[in-house]
């Protein structure tokens, strides 16, 4: 499919071909579903952790006499139900990453692509590129569009002033064509392909 090629001055710089079989194919919602839990899976650190009562330092003595006190019978104070005792059923240290085939994850990314241009909020930009990483002059010509949060992809490297002025500007993301994953183009309100984005996801997903 043709798409139109823009640059930051919001002028037309000619078109570039879109393979159908990338950004052309049919949305697999439940897939994107597993693949956005898998990428959330993984972030978790899953140290969290509480100590049970073999873990609570404490006296192994019985906190009271058995018989005489009219109080229910106890046997240590480390006991869940006693005040400082240990956890019953707590968090403990474990991993919380599930598996997830490769080619899962690859329909995956080509679904999140064919929404965003099924959507109209794909954006081809002929490049990504800053003379100066300074906030102010690339806020001025990212005014000129109506991206809302923005997620843009360059090629295999981003160019450092881009990324540095993009930084402080609320709602705009930049990585490059590696970091594209599914959680974060489908958060995005508009998706920003650079041409060197496009062709480097093309290669990566054939």
């Amino acid at each position: 499919m043709k798409c139109d090629v823009i640059d930051l001055a919001n002028k037309k710089k000619g078109t570039i071909d879109l393979d159908d079989e990338i950004f052309g194919v049919e949305i697999r919602k439940d897939l994107l579903v597993r693949t956005v839990n898998w990428q959330l899976d993984k972030r978790q650190s899953g140290n969290h952790k509480t100590k049970e009562r073999a873990e609570v330092s404490a006296t192994k003595s019985k906190p009271f006499r058995q018989k005489g006190t009219g109080r229910a019978r106890q046997g240590t104070i480390r006991a869940p139900q006693m005040r400082g005792g240990g956890v019953a059923f707590g968090p403990r240290v474990r991993s919380h990453i599930t598996k997830l085939p490769k080619q899962v994850r690859r329909l995956a990314l080509k679904s999140a692509l064919s929404a965003k241009q099924a959507e109209g909020c794909l954006i081809i930009l002929d490049e990504a590129k800053s003379k100066s990483p300074k906030t102010a002059e690339l806020a001025k010509k990212l005014k000129t569009f109506d991206w809302g949060r923005a997620l843009i992809i360059d090629g295999a490297k981003v160019d450092s002033n881009f990324a540095k002025a993009a930084s402080n500007i609320v709602g705009i993301d930049v990585l490059p064509s590696i970091g594209a994953n599914v959680y974060d183009i489908l958060r995005c309100d508009t998706l920003v392909l650079t041409r060197d984005a496009v062709s480097h996801l093309q290669e990566r997903l054939k």
